[in-house]
């Protein structure tokens, strides 16, 4: 009867799918199952009455007889060394990783101790070939964002120019033929213009680049920026462009929603021929609905889900022309996945569409933001200056062009060390700064614009331009003040009129 037990206790250890071994206090192995040939290397018969401690690397031996003593003291099943990296040792010499599962058990001769031991050298390959991998996908993902960071300045760098230059030229001439001519250019510089952007932002949102900065942030401020925006082009095409006045605090990424919003605006621009478009705030249940309206040509219901698709374009009504590359709705999509944002959408074909995204309101209050009285010019004032700060030379002489056919003084410097020593000879202060934000040798046009002023100790208004998207743009304002950011490359329109306003009032 006890062979019998004996045999069917064996047969049970081997049954069981890890190496096992059974050990007494004193730390030797007293049985051991089959598995352990195929894991160690070693016969089961081979192992009866050697220490425990063969079957590890010879530098954690000391230690574990410690330990071994330790959990005889306090036996329970548990694994062994939690969250420590363990190796077995087999019979040839070689090292692999495993995980070992204790438990005691009682017998006529005192507490035993069976330990199931697994090698997971296949399950650590597999884990580091993960962590290579992702580590090669976090190293993919910083060079593109570095080339994009790139990409992003000097590609807009020579599409600033061009608009520039177009817009001075337009000024220039009186010839019908030419003025065709430059029109049809500006079209397509404003088609160049809008499909760089989206691909630009539909790469940085794909390489996980965008990071949201969720804060506190004034819907009236974002509504003000792209009323002058859209004020121009909304006007050019014979449309009411209407903005609410809204007062509420929304909890969100500013920079990321008024991008988000821009793309809902510009869409509802391009896609509607005559009446308005609307850009409108509702409160709900501690959210705030921003919606965009436009009397344009609206959406069939079979089409509702494919818009947010890249390059989708919703088929035209007969007689209109092709617009747009289907990128807009696309980007403005994964910007509310990113924002946790809810987005809907209301459509009627020949009738219009009704853009909304829901984000969280905040009850903290924010300073308010001006918006009544506001001056509207294009025109320079009576012996207006400016001063113009970029390193690159063609667009700083693009910049002097557009600005002298405007009726201003300028004063072009490639530096803010260059516009120090120009303004020391210049008889008067300029009335508006107007710097790029990358200069050369790591100076930025905050720099420029805070030695400036305090060169002349006047708070003379400026406008920054830029190609940068990251969140420090979205503070500027607080740490320069009395500043207008343009982003690359610049709606001329935008500019002039931003700029006459800072020549008459001083400020922005």
């Amino acid at each position: 009867m006890e062979e019998l037990s004996a045999n069917l206790i064996r047969d049970l250890l081997d049954s069981a799918p890890d190496a096992t071994v059974i050990v007494n206090q004193h730390g030797e192995i007293v049985l051991a199952n089959s598995q352990i040939t195929n894991v160690f290397g070693y016969q089961p018969a081979e192992l009866t009455g050697l220490s425990v401690e063969i079957l590890m690397p010879e530098r954690f031996r000391n230690k574990h007889t410690n330990h071994r003593e330790s959990y005889f003291r306090t036996a329970k099943s548990r694994p062994m060394g939690a969250g420590l990296e363990l190796y077995g040792l087999r019979k040839n010499g070689e090292e692999f990783p495993v995980e070992i599962s204790l438990s005691p058990v009682q017998s006529d001769h005192g507490t035993l101790v069976s330990s199931a031991i697994r090698d997971i050298t296949d399950r650590k390959r597999v884990e580091q070939e993960l962590i290579d991998a992702r580590n090669e996908a976090n190293k993919a993902n910083r060079a593109k964002s570095a080339f994009l960071a790139t990409a992003s300045h000097d590609l807009r760098q020579p599409m600033q120019t061009l608009r520039m230059l177009n817009h001075a030229l337009g000024k220039m001439t009186t010839d019908p033929r030419m003025k065709q001519a430059i029109y049809t250019q500006n079209e397509a510089l404003n088609g160049m213009t809008q499909l760089l952007n989206a691909l630009l932002d539909m790469s940085k949102l794909e390489s996980g680049a965008v990071k949201p900065d969720i804060q506190d942030c004034s819907v009236k401020a974002i509504f003000k920026h792209l009323r002058a925006q859209f004020e121009h082009q909304a006007q050019a095409k014979g449309l009411r462009l209407l903005v609410d006045e809204c007062d509420d605090v929304a909890r969100t990424d500013p920079g990321l929603l008024e991008q988000l919003i821009q793309n809902l605006v510009a869409n509802a621009i391009r896609y509607t021929q005559k009446g308005l478009v609307q850009l409108r705030c509702l409160h709900h249940n501690g959210t705030i609905r921003i919606e965009v309206l436009d009397t344009g040509i609206g959406i069939p219901i079979s089409q509702l889900e494919s818009i947010w698709d890249e390059f989708y374009q919703v088929e035209k009504m007969p007689g209109q022309s092709k617009e747009g590359w289907g990128l807009g709705l696309s980007i403005v999509k994964r910007l509310a996945d990113l924002l946790n944002h809810t987005l809907d959408i209301d459509s009627t074909p020949g009738e219009g569409s009704c853009f909304a995204v829901t984000i969280p309101s905040s009850k903290r209050e924010l300073p308010g933001i001006e918006t009544a009285n506001r001056i509207i010019v294009t025109a320079a004032p009576e012996n207006a200056s400016v001063i113009v700060i970029d390193d690159n030379p063609d667009v700083l002489r693009g910049n002097r062009l557009l600005f002298e056919v405007e009726g201003y003084e300028v004063i072009a410097a490639s530096s803010g060390a260059n516009a120090i020593r120009l303004l020391e000879n210049s008889p008067s202060p300029p009335d508006v700064i107007v710097s790029d934000f990358h200069l050369g040798n790591r100076e930025t046009g905050i720099d420029v614009i805070c030695n400036i002023r305090k060169k002349l100790q006047k708070n003379i208004p400026a406008i920054l331009m830029t190609g940068d998207t990251t969140s420090l743009m979205r503070n500027v304002k607080d740490i320069v003040g009395n500043c207008y950011i343009i982003s690359k490359p610049a709606n001329i329109e935008e500019l002039i009129e931003v700029l006459s306003r800072a020549a008459i009032t001083g400020k922005i």
